[in-house]
Protein backbone atom coordinates (compact mmCIF):
# COMPACT_ATOMS: atom_id res chain seq x y z
CA UNK A 1 0.00 0.00 0.00
CA UNK A 2 1.27 3.66 -1.05
CA UNK A 3 1.72 6.00 1.91
CA UNK A 4 4.25 9.02 2.62
CA UNK A 5 7.15 8.89 4.19
CA UNK A 6 8.22 11.91 6.34
CA UNK A 7 11.19 13.71 7.54
CA UNK A 8 12.66 16.49 9.43
CA UNK A 9 12.07 19.87 7.57
CA UNK A 10 15.58 21.21 7.50
CA UNK A 11 14.67 25.11 6.35
CA UNK A 12 17.10 26.79 3.60
CA UNK A 13 17.39 29.63 2.01
CA UNK A 14 17.22 29.63 -1.85
CA UNK A 15 19.96 30.96 -3.71
CA UNK A 16 22.09 31.45 -0.36
CA UNK A 17 25.27 30.24 -0.02
CA UNK A 18 26.30 28.68 3.67
CA UNK A 19 28.62 31.63 4.47
CA UNK A 20 25.47 34.03 3.51
CA UNK A 21 23.21 32.17 5.74
CA UNK A 22 25.82 31.98 8.68
CA UNK A 23 26.40 35.53 7.87
CA UNK A 24 22.85 36.95 8.20
CA UNK A 25 22.41 35.40 11.72
CA UNK A 26 26.12 36.33 12.82
CA UNK A 27 24.94 39.58 12.28
CA UNK A 28 21.21 39.69 14.58
CA UNK A 29 23.54 38.01 17.30
CA UNK A 30 26.71 41.46 16.39
CA UNK A 31 23.37 43.38 17.61
CA UNK A 32 22.49 41.51 20.72
CA UNK A 33 26.63 41.52 22.17
CA UNK A 34 27.14 45.07 21.35
CA UNK A 35 29.95 44.67 18.33
CA UNK A 36 32.11 42.02 20.79
CA UNK A 37 32.60 39.21 17.68
CA UNK A 38 33.98 36.45 20.45
CA UNK A 39 31.57 36.52 22.02
CA UNK A 40 29.00 36.59 18.81
CA UNK A 41 31.12 33.93 17.06
CA UNK A 42 31.28 31.35 20.97
CA UNK A 43 27.17 31.36 20.56
CA UNK A 44 27.32 30.71 16.89
CA UNK A 45 29.18 28.12 17.84
CA UNK A 46 27.11 26.76 20.75
CA UNK A 47 23.81 27.07 18.24
CA UNK A 48 25.67 25.58 15.31
CA UNK A 49 25.96 22.02 18.16
CA UNK A 50 22.85 22.28 18.89
CA UNK A 51 20.78 22.73 15.69
CA UNK A 52 23.53 21.77 12.90
CA UNK A 53 23.31 25.10 11.35
CA UNK A 54 26.01 24.44 8.80
CA UNK A 55 25.65 20.63 8.59
CA UNK A 56 28.11 18.66 6.40
CA UNK A 57 29.75 20.50 4.19
CA UNK A 58 30.55 23.65 6.13
CA UNK A 59 32.39 24.24 9.37
CA UNK A 60 32.29 27.36 11.93
CA UNK A 61 35.99 27.29 11.26
CA UNK A 62 35.80 27.91 7.50
CA UNK A 63 33.32 30.30 8.20
CA UNK A 64 35.47 32.48 10.57
CA UNK A 65 38.38 31.91 7.89
CA UNK A 66 35.66 33.23 5.41
CA UNK A 67 35.23 36.11 7.64
CA UNK A 68 38.73 37.00 7.71
CA UNK A 69 39.45 36.92 4.17
CA UNK A 70 36.64 39.12 2.95
CA UNK A 71 37.51 41.59 5.42
CA UNK A 72 34.45 41.48 7.89
CA UNK A 73 36.88 40.49 11.16
CA UNK A 74 40.64 40.95 12.37
CA UNK A 75 42.53 39.53 14.49
CA UNK A 76 44.04 41.97 17.34
CA UNK A 77 47.39 42.95 16.36
CA UNK A 78 48.75 44.43 19.84
CA UNK A 79 47.23 41.28 21.64
CA UNK A 80 46.02 38.40 19.65
CA UNK A 81 44.87 36.50 22.58
CA UNK A 82 41.59 38.86 22.73
CA UNK A 83 40.33 37.43 19.48
CA UNK A 84 39.02 39.19 16.56
CA UNK A 85 38.05 43.10 16.09
CA UNK A 86 35.07 44.07 13.72
CA UNK A 87 36.68 45.88 10.68
CA UNK A 88 34.53 49.21 9.03
CA UNK A 89 32.86 46.87 6.40
CA UNK A 90 31.59 44.65 9.19
CA UNK A 91 30.04 47.99 10.90
CA UNK A 92 28.59 49.35 7.31
CA UNK A 93 27.53 45.71 6.70
CA UNK A 94 25.41 45.97 9.46
CA UNK A 95 23.76 49.20 9.15
CA UNK A 96 23.09 47.85 5.79
CA UNK A 97 21.23 44.72 6.91
CA UNK A 98 19.49 46.71 9.75
CA UNK A 99 17.90 48.88 6.95
CA UNK A 100 17.03 46.19 4.63
CA UNK A 101 15.52 44.48 7.86
CA UNK A 102 13.33 47.60 9.13
CA UNK A 103 13.41 49.59 5.74
CA UNK A 104 12.27 46.33 3.95
CA UNK A 105 9.33 48.64 1.93
CA UNK A 106 11.20 51.84 1.15
CA UNK A 107 10.50 53.23 -2.30
CA UNK A 108 12.94 54.37 -4.16
CA UNK A 109 13.80 58.35 -4.34
CA UNK A 110 15.84 60.93 -5.71
CA UNK A 111 18.94 60.63 -3.59
CA UNK A 112 19.44 64.05 -1.22
CA UNK A 113 16.18 65.49 -2.07
CA UNK A 114 13.17 65.99 0.55
CA UNK A 115 10.13 66.91 -1.53
CA UNK A 116 7.17 68.69 -0.22
CA UNK A 117 3.61 69.01 -1.71
CA UNK A 118 4.08 72.90 -1.96
CA UNK A 119 5.50 74.05 -5.24
CA UNK A 120 8.06 76.48 -5.95
CA UNK A 121 11.61 76.68 -7.03
CA UNK A 122 12.81 73.11 -7.05
CA UNK A 123 14.43 70.31 -9.32
CA UNK A 124 11.51 68.07 -9.97
CA UNK A 125 9.20 68.58 -12.72
CA UNK A 126 5.80 68.41 -12.33
CA UNK A 127 3.06 67.74 -14.85
CA UNK A 128 1.91 71.16 -14.40
CA UNK A 129 2.98 74.54 -16.20
CA UNK A 130 2.88 77.53 -15.57
CA UNK A 131 3.63 81.37 -17.53
CA UNK A 132 7.55 82.21 -17.32
CA UNK A 133 7.77 85.03 -14.58
CA UNK A 134 11.24 87.15 -13.98
CA UNK A 135 13.38 85.46 -11.79
CA UNK A 136 12.31 81.82 -13.12
CA UNK A 137 14.84 79.85 -14.20
CA UNK A 138 15.45 79.03 -17.82
CA UNK A 139 16.40 75.43 -17.51
CA UNK A 140 12.54 75.08 -16.52
CA UNK A 141 11.45 76.47 -19.78
CA UNK A 142 9.61 73.65 -21.36
CA UNK A 143 10.91 74.52 -25.24
CA UNK A 144 8.15 72.46 -27.00
CA UNK A 145 5.50 74.20 -25.02
CA UNK A 146 7.00 77.52 -25.42
CA UNK A 147 7.18 77.31 -29.30
CA UNK A 148 3.49 76.28 -30.07
CA UNK A 149 2.23 79.39 -27.86
CA UNK A 150 4.55 81.31 -30.41
CA UNK A 151 3.15 79.39 -33.27
CA UNK A 152 -0.41 79.99 -32.23
CA UNK A 153 0.16 83.78 -31.45
CA UNK A 154 2.49 84.73 -34.20
CA UNK A 155 1.39 82.32 -37.29
CA UNK A 156 4.80 80.73 -39.23
CA UNK A 157 4.96 83.56 -41.40
CA UNK A 158 6.07 86.01 -38.96
CA UNK A 159 7.60 83.50 -36.61
CA UNK A 160 8.94 85.37 -33.37
CA UNK A 161 8.75 84.30 -29.67
CA UNK A 162 8.80 86.99 -26.85
CA UNK A 163 8.10 86.38 -22.95
CA UNK A 164 4.27 85.72 -22.88
CA UNK A 165 4.91 82.91 -25.17
CA UNK A 166 7.34 81.13 -22.28
CA UNK A 167 6.30 78.62 -19.95
CA UNK A 168 8.04 76.99 -17.59
CA UNK A 169 7.40 73.77 -15.45
CA UNK A 170 6.34 73.50 -11.80
CA UNK A 171 8.51 72.20 -9.71
CA UNK A 172 8.13 70.51 -5.98
CA UNK A 173 10.18 72.73 -3.45
CA UNK A 174 13.25 70.35 -2.28
CA UNK A 175 13.73 71.05 2.04
CA UNK A 176 17.11 69.77 3.85
CA UNK A 177 16.76 68.53 7.08
CA UNK A 178 18.53 67.86 10.32
CA UNK A 179 17.79 65.63 12.74
CA UNK A 180 19.16 64.63 15.69
CA UNK A 181 17.95 61.20 17.44
CA UNK A 182 18.55 61.00 20.57
CA UNK A 183 18.58 57.01 23.01
CA UNK A 184 18.41 56.38 25.98
CA UNK A 185 20.91 54.36 27.74
CA UNK A 186 19.35 54.14 31.27
CA UNK A 187 19.24 51.02 33.23
CA UNK A 188 15.23 50.68 32.27
CA UNK A 189 16.41 49.76 28.69
CA UNK A 190 17.04 46.38 30.18
CA UNK A 191 14.94 45.56 33.35
CA UNK A 192 12.70 43.46 33.69
CA UNK A 193 14.02 40.68 31.10
CA UNK A 194 13.08 42.93 28.21
CA UNK A 195 16.07 43.50 25.72
CA UNK A 196 15.30 47.51 24.45
CA UNK A 197 18.49 49.12 23.72
CA UNK A 198 18.98 46.39 20.89
CA UNK A 199 15.79 47.33 18.70
CA UNK A 200 16.68 50.96 19.29
CA UNK A 201 20.61 50.82 18.30
CA UNK A 202 19.54 48.79 15.18
CA UNK A 203 16.72 51.37 14.38
CA UNK A 204 19.52 54.12 14.49
CA UNK A 205 21.69 52.48 13.07
CA UNK A 206 18.58 52.11 9.46
CA UNK A 207 18.10 55.34 10.02
CA UNK A 208 21.35 56.64 9.48
CA UNK A 209 22.25 54.46 6.61
CA UNK A 210 18.86 55.76 5.11
CA UNK A 211 20.57 59.18 5.34
CA UNK A 212 23.95 59.10 4.14
CA UNK A 213 22.44 56.75 1.22
CA UNK A 214 19.37 58.45 0.14
CA UNK A 215 19.35 62.24 1.55
CA UNK A 216 22.66 62.92 2.15
CA UNK A 217 22.35 66.51 1.84
CA UNK A 218 20.37 65.96 5.74
CA UNK A 219 22.59 66.01 8.48
CA UNK A 220 21.74 63.41 11.35
CA UNK A 221 23.12 63.52 14.90
CA UNK A 222 23.15 60.91 17.04
CA UNK A 223 23.36 61.07 21.24
CA UNK A 224 22.97 59.09 24.04
CA UNK A 225 21.76 60.30 27.27
CA UNK A 226 21.43 58.36 30.67
CA UNK A 227 23.22 60.48 33.91
CA UNK A 228 24.60 62.92 31.35
CA UNK A 229 24.14 62.94 27.43
CA UNK A 230 27.27 63.14 24.96
CA UNK A 231 27.28 62.51 21.05
CA UNK A 232 28.35 59.64 19.00
CA UNK A 233 29.35 58.52 15.99
CA UNK A 234 27.43 56.21 13.60
CA UNK A 235 30.14 54.10 13.57
CA UNK A 236 29.98 53.72 17.45
CA UNK A 237 26.66 52.31 17.10
CA UNK A 238 27.18 48.64 16.92
CA UNK A 239 28.91 48.85 20.26
CA UNK A 240 26.55 50.58 22.08
CA UNK A 241 25.52 49.47 25.60
CA UNK A 242 23.02 50.00 28.59
CA UNK A 243 24.93 51.92 31.77
CA UNK A 244 23.93 51.90 35.48
CA UNK A 245 22.25 55.48 35.12
CA UNK A 246 19.13 57.40 35.55
CA UNK A 247 17.30 59.04 32.73
CA UNK A 248 18.72 62.68 32.03
CA UNK A 249 16.44 63.95 29.58
CA UNK A 250 16.83 67.54 30.24
CA UNK A 251 20.68 66.88 29.45
CA UNK A 252 20.02 65.22 25.99
CA UNK A 253 17.76 67.83 25.06
CA UNK A 254 19.92 70.97 25.96
CA UNK A 255 23.13 68.90 24.09
CA UNK A 256 20.42 68.39 20.89
CA UNK A 257 19.73 72.09 20.75
CA UNK A 258 23.31 73.31 21.12
CA UNK A 259 23.49 71.02 17.62
CA UNK A 260 21.04 71.98 16.30
CA UNK A 261 21.87 75.80 16.95
CA UNK A 262 24.76 75.14 14.98
CA UNK A 263 23.03 73.44 11.92
CA UNK A 264 21.89 75.83 8.67
CA UNK A 265 18.95 73.71 7.34
CA UNK A 266 16.06 75.59 8.03
CA UNK A 267 14.38 72.61 9.04
CA UNK A 268 15.29 70.75 12.62
CA UNK A 269 13.88 67.64 14.34
CA UNK A 270 14.66 65.78 17.16
CA UNK A 271 13.78 62.06 17.76
CA UNK A 272 13.60 60.74 20.88
CA UNK A 273 14.01 57.00 21.73
CA UNK A 274 12.96 56.17 25.53
CA UNK A 275 10.86 54.00 27.61
CA UNK A 276 11.08 56.17 30.64
CA UNK A 277 10.34 59.10 32.73
CA UNK A 278 12.98 61.42 33.58
CA UNK A 279 14.46 60.79 36.79
CA UNK A 280 18.00 62.76 37.03
CA UNK A 281 19.13 66.08 36.89
CA UNK A 282 22.71 68.05 37.02
CA UNK A 283 23.48 70.71 38.64
CA UNK A 284 27.10 71.96 38.22
CA UNK A 285 28.91 68.50 39.83
CA UNK A 286 26.06 67.26 41.42
CA UNK A 287 23.09 65.23 40.40
CA UNK A 288 19.27 65.27 41.79
CA UNK A 289 17.81 62.07 41.30
CA UNK A 290 14.25 60.71 41.81
CA UNK A 291 14.17 56.83 41.00
CA UNK A 292 10.56 56.93 40.63
CA UNK A 293 9.98 59.58 38.53
CA UNK A 294 7.06 62.33 38.09
CA UNK A 295 9.13 64.52 40.38
CA UNK A 296 7.92 67.74 40.17
CA UNK A 297 11.26 69.97 39.89
CA UNK A 298 12.45 67.42 36.95
CA UNK A 299 9.48 67.40 34.99
CA UNK A 300 8.95 71.18 35.64
CA UNK A 301 12.70 71.41 34.01
CA UNK A 302 11.73 69.24 30.93
CA UNK A 303 8.50 70.50 30.20
CA UNK A 304 10.22 74.22 29.78
CA UNK A 305 12.33 72.38 27.44
CA UNK A 306 9.69 71.11 25.72
CA UNK A 307 8.37 75.02 25.13
CA UNK A 308 11.65 76.14 24.40
CA UNK A 309 12.15 74.09 21.36
CA UNK A 310 8.76 74.65 20.15
CA UNK A 311 9.23 78.56 20.34
CA UNK A 312 12.74 77.38 18.15
CA UNK A 313 10.38 75.61 15.62
CA UNK A 314 12.11 72.25 16.72
CA UNK A 315 9.38 70.08 16.78
CA UNK A 316 10.08 66.65 18.88
CA UNK A 317 8.50 63.37 17.94
CA UNK A 318 9.02 61.16 21.22
CA UNK A 319 8.96 57.35 20.29
CA UNK A 320 7.83 55.51 24.00
CA UNK A 321 8.66 51.77 24.09
CA UNK A 322 6.50 51.34 26.89
CA UNK A 323 2.93 51.65 27.89
CA UNK A 324 2.59 52.72 31.67
CA UNK A 325 -0.20 55.09 32.33
CA UNK A 326 1.48 57.37 34.15
CA UNK A 327 4.40 57.39 31.65
CA UNK A 328 1.49 57.74 28.82
CA UNK A 329 0.04 60.82 30.73
CA UNK A 330 3.70 62.57 31.08
CA UNK A 331 4.72 62.05 27.35
CA UNK A 332 1.49 63.29 26.40
CA UNK A 333 1.76 67.04 28.29
CA UNK A 334 5.43 66.66 26.85
CA UNK A 335 4.46 66.80 23.86
CA UNK A 336 1.29 69.22 23.76
CA UNK A 337 3.89 71.82 25.64
CA UNK A 338 6.02 71.10 22.40
CA UNK A 339 3.73 71.16 19.99
CA UNK A 340 5.19 67.57 18.42
CA UNK A 341 4.63 64.06 18.41
CA UNK A 342 4.53 60.76 19.95
CA UNK A 343 4.23 57.11 19.38
CA UNK A 344 4.22 54.52 21.73
CA UNK A 345 5.57 51.46 20.13
CA UNK A 346 6.39 47.81 20.74
CA UNK A 347 10.00 46.90 20.13
CA UNK A 348 8.76 45.02 17.05
CA UNK A 349 7.09 47.67 15.63
CA UNK A 350 9.85 51.04 16.99
CA UNK A 351 11.51 50.89 12.67
CA UNK A 352 8.19 51.52 11.01
CA UNK A 353 7.02 54.23 13.05
CA UNK A 354 10.28 55.83 13.37
CA UNK A 355 10.67 55.58 9.02
CA UNK A 356 7.44 56.62 8.44
CA UNK A 357 7.39 59.58 10.68
CA UNK A 358 10.79 61.00 9.10
CA UNK A 359 8.99 60.60 6.06
CA UNK A 360 6.02 62.63 6.97
CA UNK A 361 8.25 65.45 8.65
CA UNK A 362 10.25 65.96 4.96
CA UNK A 363 7.62 68.78 3.90
CA UNK A 364 9.42 72.43 4.85
CA UNK A 365 8.00 74.10 7.83
CA UNK A 366 7.58 78.02 7.79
Amino acid sequence: MLGYRFSKFIPQEEGKTPFEQLFKLFNQLLYHTSGNVSEALSWLTQLDQEHNLTGDDYSIAEFIKDLEDKGYIAQDVQNPSLGFNPTSRLELSLRRNALDEIFDQLNKSKPGNHVTKATGKGDEFTSELKPYEFGDALDKISMSESLKNAQINHGISEFMMTQDDLVVHETFYKSQTSTVLMIDISHSMILYGEDRITPAKKVAMALSELITTRYPKDTLDIIVFGNDSWQIEIKDLPYLQVGPYHTNTVAGLELAMNILRKRQNPNKQIMMITDGKPTCLKKGKKYYKNSFGLDRKILTRTLGLAVKCRKLQIPITTFMIARDPYLVQFVDKFTKANNGKAFYSSLSGLGEFLFMDYKENKKKRR
